[in-house]
């Protein structure tokens, strides 16, 4: 899975208006569903639904995930780093592709990460004080499962697409048709076609049996603050082993809830939330009076998301 530097276009501190939230909610139910359709489904034109296409591809993006159950192994790292070294270990892990996200938490000194194919090897020396390795070992929900909660049940089940009917084996030009749409799940067939040299008959009779085959899972990358979630903080919990599938469900199904992690290590349940602001993360907290332990950590910035290169790689691999 590819990933960018996400520094220079996540600080934005605008939110979008709700005509715009409520577009990008529904590419969070499908991320290549086509404007006429959205329009059809809000009860807006198509015009006005392409404006707000527009007006949200520099702080959006829809990229293609793998299926959570074709992943590798996956791991949850925080390492401590001394003050003033953050940064550049972060950026080092972020430039590394079994990487896929990667946080600077608040304080300066943590850094959360996540790895496929096992915890990476992490550079040597003194500024890396401690290290938590945390195996994932089952995913609640995920990035690609959030929604604002913005559409109404019956505009989300307009809008969420058929369930895959076919099992399809990618062949190498089908991994590179997935390869240009885990950048970019919105990219036209004609652009395809001309990235992977192939005609654009072909491309489209190709996504559309990946799509049907259930190979084309999308998910919608973005500020958190774009909807006015100001806070992102993960929530390390310890609980009674047989009680987590109960947990899990349970804050898979709460809307502020973007993703929730069984782990390994002394904490054993992890969820990432998004709230409006500190009073919301503490009510949401306090809500867990049934959770013998709770540690919170708040994101300060991220700087790696899954779905997109690192700049450098991005550099490394173009064509000269």
């Amino acid at each position: 899975m590819l990933a960018v530097d996400e520094r220079k276009w996540t600080r934005v501190g605008i939110e979008l208006g709700e005509l715009d939230q409520r577009v990008v909610s529904a590419l969070q139910v499908d991320g290549r569903v086509g404007p006429g359709r959205i329009a059809d489904v809000l009860g807006v034109s198509a015009r006005t639904v392409a404006r707000s296409l527009t007006r949200v591809a520099g702080v959006v993006r829809v990229v293609r995930v793998p299926d959570r159950a074709t992943l590798p192994e996956v791991t949850l790292l925080r390492v401590r780093v001394l003050r003033g070294r953050v940064e550049v270990l972060a950026d080092a892990l972020a430039r590394r592709q079994e990487v896929l996200f990667v946080d600077i938490l608040t304080g300066g000194e943590e850094i959360s990460a996540v790895t496929v194919g096992g915890s990476p090897r992490l550079p040597t020396g003194q500024a890396i004080t401690s290290v938590q390795a945390h195996r994932v070992l089952h995913v609640f929900s995920d990035a690609a499962d959030w929604r604002t909660g913005l559409l109404t049940p019956d505009e989300t089940a307009a809008l969420t697409p058929p369930a895959p009917t076919a099992h399809h084996v990618p062949d190498e030009l089908d991994q590179r048709l997935l390869d240009v749409l885990t950048a970019d799940a919105r990219t036209a067939p004609a652009a395809i076609a001309s990235a992977v040299g192939a005609p654009e008959s072909t491309v489209r009779r190709r996504v559309d049996r990946l799509v049907d085959a259930g190979l084309v899972r999308t998910c919608v990358v973005a500020d958190s603050r774009v909807f006015g979630l100001a806070v992102d903080a993960n929530v390390w919990m310890t609980v009674p082993p047989g009680r987590l599938p109960e947990f899990g469900e349970r804050l898979a199904a709460d809307p502020v809830v973007h993703g929730v992690l069984a782990t390994t290590g002394a904490t054993n349940l992890m969820a990432a939330v998004f709230c409006r602001d500190l009073a919301q993360l503490y009510r949401f907290v306090t809500a867990l009076h049934d959770i013998p332990s709770a540690e919170v950590t708040v994101v300060a910035g991220a700087v790696k998301r899954a779905g997109h290169r690192h700049p450098a790689d991005a550099v490394a691999h173009t064509p000269g």
